[in-house]
């Protein structure tokens, strides 16, 4: 539910193709705002509205379906959507990516409230994940306790932000410059660290 991190997967879905064959990747949810179901003040609308215009205009060809702050009552609440993550991951490991790509379009595109449990459920159910399991994951305390694993881990190795890449060799992690329009920088700082 990082609007940036939206702007950023065209660029991010080019690093991934060209990375050296030696890298893994590992993704780790970094939550940003806690469980919520009050709903997100006119005055916070408007500013990730305007957000979203500013990616615009930084990043050309990003897209946002505006009508989310007409169709839905929007709340500041994103660890459900994490949640959601780990729990696709849970049932099927291969779906991780997927579920992230299903929760950005359908809250980004689709004009879906990620923050509602009715929304993930139905992603999950159209990706063919276990609608009752995936129900009962998604709240239970394991699957919280691992967001906040994610999340401290993320702080450990210096993650700054959404979207942040970090690289870890040798146990030593490197934090990752991001150009949100080039991929060729971050590329020959990977290549020429392993």
């Amino acid at each position: 539910m990082c609007s940036w991190c939206w702007g950023f997967k065209p660029t991010w879905t080019e690093i991934k193709t060209k990375l050296p064959e030696q890298v893994e990747l590992k993704y780790l949810l970094g939550g940003l705002a806690p469980d919520s179901n009050e709903p997100m003040l006119e005055t916070m609308q408007s500013d990730i509205a305007g957000y979203w215009r500013r990616i615009q205009q930084h990043i050309p060809g990003t897209e946002f379906n505006f009508d989310f702050w007409d169709k839905c009552e929007p709340r500041r609440s994103t660890y459900p959507a994490c949640r959601a993550v780990i729990a696709a991951r849970q049932q099927n490991p291969d779906l991780e990516l997927e579920m992230i790509e299903k929760i950005q379009y359908a809250y980004y595109m689709d004009a879906k409230n990620p923050s509602d449990d009715s929304t993930l459920i139905s992603l999950a159910t159209d990706l063919g994940l276990d609608k009752d399991q995936f129900e009962k994951e998604l709240n239970a305390l394991e699957t919280q306790q691992q967001l906040e694993s994610e999340m401290m881990l993320g702080r450990q190795i210096g993650a700054q932000g959404f979207p942040s890449m970090i690289l870890v060799k040798d146990q030593q992690a490197q934090y990752l410059p991001l150009d949100y329009n080039s991929a060729e920088k971050t590329l020959q700082i990977i290549k020429s660290a392993v």
